[in-house]
């Protein structure tokens, strides 16, 4: 058995894949092949699971196994309506705090973006562009945070890759540039307002029309509109 491995761990891995969108939503997820995986009992993968279905990532169907989950359109709606509320507050709280650190790694990573836009494969695309949002938490000191908008984020992931996002992996990186620029140009409300905006783009990019039945395309439209926020406060 691997030392080195845990529960926890065996978790977070799953997460990392999904927010790579290596892991699709309805994929099984069998205990065997998991314990070969990580050379670790089936137990301590079952531990695991039960970690990540209380997070609500998988499920487990009767005499079936585990699956990933396959998120509704409210709970995508959900997840991304936490995430304005998250992601704005986070830079709102910002205002007035010295950055430069803090702007320094976020440029960092948006080069790293650039980078693999340009020549990496698509899961470390993926992820960079997901983990961009967990980076900010970070950068910005807020700890307790960083789990939480991780979550969030491998959520409407899972929606993205469910729902086919047709949101483009060079917009998110601009749009991404253009926050933290606002940053750096002391404009707090701007990079909250870019903010909302970018995780509003993402949502409305979701082709929920082409997953669902005849008569419930109007339906779904209405459950994903964006969720209106206050502006902030000049």
């Amino acid at each position: 058995m691997a030392t080195d491995v845990n529960p926890t761990s065996i978790a977070e891995r799953v997460v990392e894949a999904i927010l790579a969108q290596k892991l699709a939503p309805g994929e099984r997820l069998g205990e065997q092949a998991l314990a070969e995986n990580f050379a670790v009992s089936r137990t301590m993968v079952r531990e695991a699971l039960m970690q990540l279905q209380a997070r609500g990532f998988v499920e487990v169907q009767s005499r079936r196994g585990w699956y990933v989950v396959e998120p509704s359109a409210e709970e995508a709606r959900d997840a991304f309506s936490a995430r304005r509320i998250v992601e704005a507050g986070i830079l709102a709280e910002s205002e007035g705090r010295p950055l430069q650190k803090a702007i320094r790694r976020l440029r960092d990573h948006i080069a790293d973006e650039r980078r693999a836009i340009e020549g990496a494969d698509a899961a470390t695309r993926a992820f960079l562009l997901a983990d961009f949002h967990v980076c900010l938490a970070e950068q910005m000191g807020h700890q307790l945070l960083v789990d939480v908008l991780r979550d969030l984020t491998a959520r409407t992931t899972l929606a993205a890759t469910l729902y086919q996002s047709r949101h483009e992996a060079g917009q998110s990186c601009a749009e991404h540039g253009a926050i933290v620029a606002a940053l750096e140009a002391g404009d707090t409300a701007r990079a909250r307002q870019l903010m909302i905006e970018h995780i509003g783009n993402v949502e409305r990019s979701l082709e929920v029309e082409t997953t669902a039945g005849p008569d419930a395309p109007a339906r779904l439209r209405a459950t994903l509109a964006p969720v209106a926020l206050p502006r902030a406060r000049r």
